[in-house]
């Protein structure tokens, strides 16, 4: 059985056909099962996230996908950052840091398939003014989301951060992270809501906000 419906692939391998511009890749991280025991590392959804980027790889020659087996050696987690599973790093000729950490499911997946297209085209439509306050961010700069799949306000949260790594990538990396499957991040964070958003591994602000005001904190944050 599918993991994307029937009745969503054409419409999206139309989308992807009529806005995508240039390649974009889909690095997947995962972990076999045998291989989780005694790893100190565990994967539950490393299956069906797999295969839900092979089915977006599948409805367009400008998706690739990348399947990586994770190694906490390897030099592409250590230069990518990557210390979760599953783990998926979106790239597009920017080759920003745009990163899924768990299954990007439910409300989620639209968000997948937003930052594929933005990804592609190396921009976004955030409004200039807020272009112009991410771009001027000039200090490294960790965005975590904390999300689940089927909350309706997390996309909203997560597609801002994700831009604005689109928009800055020498300095902003962006991370959507769901919580439901990260335990040990909820309660070292001692989150009680999501979306909630950490900055530089302080908790910043609960719920959605426009990108004028996600970005103002993302400025405060910064300055604190």
């Amino acid at each position: 059985m599918a993991m994307i419906p029937d009745q969503d692939m054409e419409f999206l391998r139309e989308r992807f056909s009529e806005e995508m511009r240039d390649p974009v890749t889909i690095i997947a991280f995962t972990k076999k099962a045998q291989d989780q025991e005694g790893a100190g590392l565990v994967c539950e959804f490393c299956t069906e996230t797999q295969r839900i980027v092979d089915e977006l790889a599948d409805l367009s020659d400008k998706i690739n996908v990348e399947c990586r087996e994770f190694s906490p050696d390897s030099q592409i987690v250590k230069d990518l950052g990557v210390d979760k599973l599953p783990a998926l790093v979106v790239q597009g000729p920017k080759e920003g840091s745009v990163k899924y950490y768990g299954i990007p499911g439910g409300f989620e997946f639209s968000s997948l398939v937003e930052d594929i297209v933005d990804a592609s085209r190396g921009s976004t439509d955030l409004s200039e003014d807020v272009k112009e306050k991410v771009r001027g961010i000039q200090r490294d700069t960790h965005i975590q989301v904390f999300m689940t799949p089927t909350c309706p306000y997390c996309p909203s949260a997560v597609r801002i951060a994700h831009q604005m790594a689109i928009e800055n990538p020498d300095f902003i990396k962006a991370d959507a992270i769901e919580a439901s499957e990260f335990p040990h991040l909820v309660s070292k964070y001692e989150l009680s809501a999501v979306p909630t958003i950490v900055i530089n591994e302080k908790v910043q602000f609960e719920g959605a906000l426009t990108d004028d005001e996600f970005a103002d904190q993302v400025v405060l944050a910064l300055a604190a």
